[in-house]
C-alpha cells in the first residue's frame, strides 16, 4: 500500500512538473525543456535516466519537435560523471556525440567534497560541465521553463 502511495504521489509530481512546460512549449517552433537529475550511486538508476533520455529523444525526432535535456548529478549521483568510477561512462560519450540538445551537468560542491574525503582529484568524464551546485543549478533550470523529472 505504501509502495502505491509513494508511486501516485510521484506520477502526479512528474505530472504537475511537465504540464505547465507543455503548455510553454506548444508555441509553433517552441523548444520542449526538460531536466532530469541522479542522486544515488545506483547503476540501474544511472541506466534508467539515460534510458529515459534515449526515449526522449527518440519520440521527439519522430513528432519533429525540439527537445532540449539535460542530466544534473550531485551528491553520490556524481559517480555518474566521475571519470574513475563511472558505470554509464561508455554510453554517455555514445549519447553526447549523437545528440547536440542533450546537457551533462556535475556539481562542483559535490566534486570538492568527495575530493576532500578520498584524498585526491576527481576528474569528472569531458561530455560534463561543472556548475557550482547541482540542486541550485535544478532549481535554476526549472524557473526556466524546464520540467523536472527524477527517474
Amino acid at each position: 500500500m505504501k509502495f502505491l502511495r509513494t508511486l501516485m504521489l510521484g506520477v502526479f509530481a512528474v505530472a504537475a512538473s511537465i504540464i505547465p512546460a507543455a503548455a510553454q512549449a506548444s508555441k509553433p517552433g517552441s523548444t520542449y525543456k526538460v531536466a532530469l537529475h541522479v542522486s544515488e550511486n545506483d547503476p540501474a538508476k544511472m541506466t534508467l535516466t539515460l534510458n529515459n533520455v534515449q526515449n526522449i529523444v527518440n519520440d521527439f525526432k519522430k513528432s519533429g519537435q525540439k527537445i532540449a535535456i539535460e542530466v544534473v548529478t550531485y551528491g553520490p549521483g556524481l559517480h555518474m560523471f566521475r571519470e574513475d568510477t563511472s558505470p554509464v561512462k561508455a554510453r554517455i560519450q555514445e549519447m553526447s556525440l549523437a545528440n547536440t540538445n542533450l546537457t551533462f551537468t556535475a556539481c562542483n560542491n559535490t566534486t570538492g567534497n568527495m575530493a576532500k574525503a578520498e584524498k585526491k582529484e576527481i576528474k569528472i568524464i569531458s561530455e560534463a560541465k561543472i556548475v557550482p551546485s547541482g540542486i541550485v543549478h535544478l532549481i535554476e533550470l526549472q524557473r526556466q521553463g524546464y520540467a523536472y523529472v527524477k527517474p
